[in-house]
């Protein structure tokens, strides 16, 4: 049985500062894949990350089921990591899928740890952007471990040298390797990829596909 006949829906949820057009490409390719695909547009810069999370994933969730969903994936870069591993804290969605995280901040930044005392930075970046620093009462660091299938892709790539000068290892320009780490992950990869192109990149868009398919990236021999 195909994909499509098994009404299996994949949410994406693109980053901070960004919008539903940065995710076409990954869309374009699931839905070729046979999945049925919902690419949430919201307002990154607007509210706290938990605000966002009910506003755009609940949402998301009902007009899925409504659509007879059998099973409910997720693929999210940056930020919208962050608003799945929110929304599953506080409510249940009883048939999630598996959920790809794309350099996922899911210990934070140093980039907002440095730069979020700044007015400029703040403006830019709303509530939210301001809630994803290293410290342990950071939303990220206090949201706890996974409990459901999820697997990180990391970049270690980066165009960003200013960023990467405050970023500890190896980096993609916002985020360390080692903070897209999150205790209970199913798997864990890194693909030579700058931050703001993981999305769009083939050999992120292949391995998460693969581990929708599987629930394992796939690894050659």
């Amino acid at each position: 049985m195909s994909v499509t006949e098994n009404q299996e829906y994949v949410i994406l949820l693109h980053g901070l500062c960004r919008s539903s057009r940065s995710m076409a490409t990954m869309k374009r390719a699931l839905s070729e894949s046979g999945y049925q695909v919902l690419n949430v547009d919201y307002p990154s810069r607007s509210g706290s990350i938990e605000k966002l999370s009910d506003e755009a994933i609940g949402g998301a969730v009902s007009d899925c089921q409504r659509h007879g969903a059998v099973v409910i994936h997720f693929v999210t870069h940056s930020l919208g990591g962050i608003l799945v591993r929110s929304y599953l804290t506080r409510h249940t969605i009883p048939n999630l899928g598996r959920v790809v995280m794309l350099g996922p901040p899911n210990q934070g930044s140093e980039v907002v740890d440095k730069l979020g005392l700044f007015w400029l930075f703040k403006k830019i970046n709303g509530p939210a952007g301001n809630e994803l620093g290293t410290d342990k009462n950071s939303m990220p660091n206090k949201l706890g471990p996974a409990n459901f299938c999820v697997g990180v892709i990391a970049g270690n790539r980066s165009i960003n040298w200013i960023n990467s000068l405050l970023i500890p290892g190896r980096d993609d320009g916002k985020v360390s390797v080692e903070r897209t780490k999150l205790a209970g992950m199913t798997d864990h990869i890194v693909i030579r990829a700058t931050h703001p192109f993981l999305m769009r990149n083939r050999t992120v868009i292949q391995q998460t596909i693969h581990f929708l398919r599987t629930g394992q990236f796939e690894r050659t021999a």
